[in-house]
């Protein structure tokens, strides 16, 4: 890792990333999701797995104690975790030296907003909020009523195609880029029965709720999406609590998920299910200044 005044180090040594900060990630495994799960997911993907250009890690040391860190999968956003406005201001200044291509930031509300900021300042771009989301945890999982009429299922291969097309129509519906291939997304998610179809009684699909692996305890739940003919008849809330049921029977000590607070459909969905919030985030884009910002992430639940 190369050192800085600012006790910001950076790799693109993901073994190293986590040698240093994968107990402080692990210690605060809910608000810490997205880095542990998208670490775990370069580890079993590998480091090209959301793009072609490596990705980037950053670790904040004082006093001989992690306390915060970052990564940026490029063309991504950077992820940052809850980090003071001097430390944001410090990873600004680094990082203008050494990621000019920097599409935006998304971190809790104050971090988000401390380090658009100090981008802005540092480098002369334009940063605007662009999507605010809230984290829920399950608390007492209570199943939607009335409950639809079919059932849930693991997807298999057999669903690839309609996987891969729903994953790019999910993007779309939320305003974002597809993170991935989407036949790629589908093969990953299928390797690990990382996606459930709610199906009719004659087996025609009708909402899908994806989830990631278990790491350091927790499973997020995402994306969740139905078709727009098919919305307003309970398919998705379904298919939501028989993945957060099937975590919950698997082990997970945490089952979570992302909901964006544009959308009160979605977010009433899951404090009906037993969903809580747990904290806010926000996401800035950047444009303009010393070279222009690139592609913004979608969702957090495509990771």
């Amino acid at each position: 890792m190369t050192s800085t005044a600012y006790a910001w180090q950076l790799t693109r040594d993901l073994d190293a990333f986590l040698a240093r900060a994968g107990d402080f990630l692990r210690a605060g495994p809910v608000r810490h999701t997205v880095p542990l799960t998208v670490t775990d997911a370069l580890r079993r993907r590998g480091m090209d797995g959301y793009g072609d250009e490596p990705p980037l890690f950053g670790v904040l040391e004082r006093d001989g104690a992690v306390r915060g860190t970052f990564f940026r999968t490029p063309p991504y956003r950077l992820n940052l975790t809850a980090v003071d406005e001097r430390d944001a201001d410090a990873l600004a200044a680094l990082l203008a030296d050494v990621d000019t291509a920097l599409p935006g930031a998304m971190a809790e509300p104050d971090t988000a907003g401390a380090f658009a900021e100090a981008w802005r300042r540092r480098t002369g771009a334009t940063a605007v909020r662009v999507r605010s989301e809230r984290l829920y945890r399950l608390v007492d999982l209570t199943a939607p009523g009335p409950v639809p009429a079919g059932r849930a299922r693991v997807a298999s291969g057999a669903d690839r195609e309609l996987l891969a097309r729903w994953y790019r129509d999910f993007a779309d519906a939320i305003g974002g880029s597809a993170q991935r291939d989407g036949g790629a997304w589908a093969d990953d998610r299928i390797s690990h029965g990382g996606v459930s179809l709610w199906e009719a009684p004659d087996g025609t699909p009708l909402a899908m709720a994806g989830a990631t692996p278990p790491v350091a305890g927790q499973v997020r739940v995402g994306p969740v999406y139905t078709p727009a003919s098919l919305r307003g008849r309970g398919y998705a809330g379904a298919v939501t609590a028989e993945v957060s049921r099937a975590a919950r029977a698997a082990g997970a000590q945490e089952v979570l998920l992302f909901a964006d607070l544009a959308d009160p459909t979605s977010t009433g969905l899951y404090r009906r299910i037993g969903y809580r919030p747990v904290a806010d985030f926000a996401a800035y884009d950047f444009t303009g200044g010393r070279e222009g910002g690139g592609a913004a992430d979608g969702s957090r639940g495509g990771r």
